[in-house]
């Protein structure tokens, strides 16, 4: 799987071509003699400046001319046939993210410690990144290659930061003037071309709640089906963004803010079909409140946004139970250990790991964790840190830790505040498990993890980028 760099890319030098990263073995890009740090400049004559370029200009091609740029400087013409379907073999370097020009009232990185990870301040605003990740664009600064390019490349869907369809509003939020507020003519031209559109508003008390909030629903839900969901995730503050105009959410707030949806959200499942405006989970448990049914999120299009998360987790849990029930784990009553996770998730999963523990006589202890690094109001698990964990050591027992696999970086074991996996293992002296859903069905013998919902394996965390 690719991931984008995570390096400004204001410090990349921007060279022709996407470069060649690895090349597997006995491949089609083998036999072309292609090398990791060869630059695929053009195919058929057309520039490529991506992987995502690449793949869309050699799908479904069998006669092919690529101009290469060999890492000796040499400059190669390639013209090849290849079977229908017949895969290169080829990975490519990462995707340096295009960088997000407003200045956002809300904006996470604000909410960084000075000390953290340089990789923490950069903000993208990139619609490849929305396309393959699901990253949020406000649409504020894209050019008119890159509506082009999700056009003609059918980069659908797209995920995109409205908050407010009221300009000023907007424009406020994003600290930028009405004319690039205004997304209007470009949001229409994609759902013209029929690109599907997932929007967010991230809830900002007082700011873009109440009236406005209402008018922004209904404003995007004029255009269903083609815009297919909001998701509405509460404003998070850190103890390092202390800006005045921002008031934080509380749980007051959120119950306010659940009873006055409510009616709007019957009214678009009456009309459409769908709930259409879909809560955060965070909104919900803060309100000390159940999340709704599995029914309300339908196929959970927000998911990843901390959307549905929460019943997601529990309807495979309760498909995890059911196996159980009908095969009991021989080793279960083994299982001694403590499961790591965020304070609003921990009350949940305590409950459901009870019932594991009084069911099959494991002794697995759920422990909340409070962010220190970030602040207490930070209740997602996603955002913890090797620092948080070490602070909350008194409360692990057992011979394991389990903490939730989004702490880490997807490709490297390491944690938002630089503690990697093994320094954690070390300072805890016990061994810790970064685990998803499926890895947790396999502490428990079982050859498979529940196929659906097939997003719910984050089960331990709700964490995004909410520029």
């Amino acid at each position: 799987m690719y991931e984008f760099a995570v390096e400004p890319a204001v410090t990349q030098i921007r060279r022709r071509g996407v470069m060649v990263a690895a090349v597997a073995p006995a491949s089609l890009a083998a036999e072309l003699e292609l090398a990791a740090g060869d630059r695929i400049i053009k195919i058929n004559g057309r520039a490529v400046r991506d992987y995502l370029d690449f793949r869309f200009l050699t799908g479904g091609e069998t006669e092919l001319t690529l101009a290469v740029r060999k890492q000796s400087g040499e400059e190669w013409e390639i013209e090849l046939e290849r079977g229908e379907g017949e895969d290169f073999g080829l990975e490519f370097e990462q995707i340096a993210p295009r960088q997000c020009a407003n200045e956002c009232l809300f904006c996470f990185c604000k909410g960084n410690p000075p000390d953290a990870r340089k990789s923490l301040f950069v903000r993208d605003e990139d619609i490849r990144l929305s396309f393959l990740y699901g990253n949020y664009t406000t649409l504020t600064s894209i050019t008119e290659d890159e509506m082009q390019r999700i056009i003609e490349q059918r980069l659908t869907p797209q995920y995109v930061s409205v908050h407010a369809t009221d300009l000023d509003v907007r424009a406020y939020l994003l600290g930028v003037d009405k004319r690039r507020a205004d997304i209007s003519a470009k949001l229409r031209r994609l759902l013209d071309a029929e690109i599907e559109i997932h929007a967010q508003v991230v809830l900002c008390p007082e700011i873009n709640d109440g009236k406005i909030l209402r008018r922004t629903i209904y404003d995007l839900a004029a255009d269903h089906p083609r815009i297919k969901s909001v998701a509405i995730v509460p404003l998070g503050l850190t103890r390092y963004n202390t800006d005045e105009r921002l008031t934080p959410v509380t749980a007051e707030f959120c119950r306010r803010t659940i009873k006055e949806l409510a009616p709007i959200q019957r009214d678009l499942r009456a009309r459409l079909g769908t709930t259409f405006a879909f809560l955060g989970d965070e909104i919900y448990l803060r309100a000390g409140l159940a999340v709704p049914t599995r029914r309300h999120y339908g196929d959970y299009p927000q998911i990843e946004d901390g959307v549905g998360m929460v019943r997601s987790f529990q309807e495979v849990f309760n498909k995890l139970w059911r196996k159980l029930e009908r095969r009991p784990p021989a080793q279960a009553a083994k299982l001694h250990g403590t499961i790591l996770t965020g304070t609003l998730f921990a009350p949940i999963l305590s409950q459901l790991i009870g019932r594991l523990n009084e069911r099959f006589k494991t002794r697995l202890h759920v422990a909340a964790v409070v962010n220190e690094y970030f602040g207490p109001d930070i209740v997602v698990a996603g955002l913890l840190t090797g620092s948080c964990i070490l602070k909350a050591r008194a409360q692990i027992r057992g011979e394991f830790v389990i903490v939730p696999a989004s702490v880490f970086k997807s490709d490297e074991a390491v944690m938002l505040d630089g503690t990697t996996h093994a320094e954690l293992q070390q300072r805890l002296g016990c061994v810790v498990r970064p685990t998803d859903f499926t890895a947790f069905t396999r502490m428990f013998a079982l050859s498979a993890a529940p196929a659906e919902p097939p997003v719910a394996e984050n089960y331990l965390s709700v964490a995004k980028n909410l520029d």
